[in-house]
């Protein structure tokens, strides 16, 4: 089962079962204060030093199977066999491509099919020349997380999809500068009549 859901649902029910083993996996800098263990591909020890703290260093991760009761994760999907039930989030397309940080990091764009419960996968494009630095991004997400961030909830198994045939190839790149002169060109007009 895979469901839409938000991480503030996810954090109300994490508090209420406060003796389950929980993983936050691929959290950077933020990891969710309900995890007991945070796993990421960075050294981040020193960074959380009242966590346990496992750096990852293969794209397998170093877990047991079903050793957690809950996984949080941020970009990464490899989660079914360390853990039965957990909550994903995903860059949205356009946060993606905002984001500099991202333009070498993630190699796959994500979207979800509602009707049938499914992450879709395809290759990446960069259709918009990134502005944005992650912690920028961070501030436009507590307003529009939604337009940032796909968040979803599984139990027992992630349903996905790769599709080779989603391409954007015929869209000719944004600039920002480009963006910016029209927004002004606008706003001289407009203060000029």
């Amino acid at each position: 089962m895979l469901k839409r859901t938000s991480i503030n649902f996810v954090n109300d029910i994490l508090k209420k079962n406060v003796k389950w083993k929980i993983a936050d996996i691929g959290c950077g800098y933020r990891a969710n204060v309900n995890a007991s263990v945070i796993a990421d591909v960075q050294d981040l020890s020193d960074y959380y030093p009242n966590k346990k703290f496992i750096k990852i260093d293969e794209k397998k991760l170093p877990f047991k199977d079903k050793e957690f009761d809950f996984v949080i994760a941020s970009h990464v999907i490899e989660l079914e066999r360390i853990s039965s039930k957990g909550y994903i989030e995903l860059p949205s397309r356009l946060g993606d491509n905002l984001i500099f940080e991202n333009r070498t990091d993630h190699i796959w764009w994500f979207t979800f099919d509602d009707i049938n419960n499914q992450i879709i996968a395809s290759k990446r494009n960069q259709l918009i020349d990134p502005f944005m630095t992650v912690s920028m991004g961070k501030h436009f997400e507590k307003i529009f997380r939604e337009s940032f961030v796909l968040e979803l909830a599984w139990e027992e198994k992630i349903d996905y999809k790769i599709d080779n045939q989603i391409r954007h190839d015929d869209i000719n790149k944004i600039s920002f500068f480009k963006l910016i002169r029209k927004y002004l060109s606008k706003k001289i007009r407009t203060f000029l009549r």
